[in-house]
């Protein structure tokens, strides 16, 4: 059996409260949160940096970390574990490196349905805590 992959996702929030998201060059299509792969030696916040700077162009700075997502069926293609962080940026995101499009989004105008993995799960649960405090349970 193989074990998980670890993945790391960015929940990049502007001055404004918007998110940001990017639409996937790559299968699945759909939008999502910048995020990829963890590499060797690679600390998880850092991964996390490095996965929004490539995807958005945009550098931010790691809040703290929200909660670790992984259900095996969150990604249809292998079994990933993502540690997301809530982040803050500014500036225009330039879609790059794995993605297509990149754009600022307010709570109301999320893509919900055109959502990948898990993602919609994880801006409902960030926009909780952005207003409450309150955290995922496990």
């Amino acid at each position: 059996m193989k074990n998980p992959i670890p993945t790391t996702d960015a929940v990049i929030a502007g001055p404004d409260g918007r998110i940001v998201l990017i639409y996937r060059k790559n299968e699945p299509h759909g939008w999502a949160l910048p995020g990829g792969f963890v590499d060797a030696g690679e600390e998880l916040s850092k991964a996390c940096q490095r996965e929004a700077r490539e995807e958005t162009g945009l550098d931010v700075e790691v809040v703290t970390q929200l909660f670790t997502y992984s259900d095996p069926r969150r990604d249809p293609r292998k079994h990933t574990i993502s540690t997301v962080y809530a982040c803050t940026g500014r500036g225009d995101p330039k879609a790059a490196d794995d993605a297509k499009d990149a754009r600022w989004f307010a709570e109301t105008e999320i893509p919900w349905k055109d959502m990948v993995f898990d993602h919609a799960e994880i801006v409902r649960d960030y926009f909780k805590w952005a207003k409450t405090g309150e955290r995922r349970k496990l």
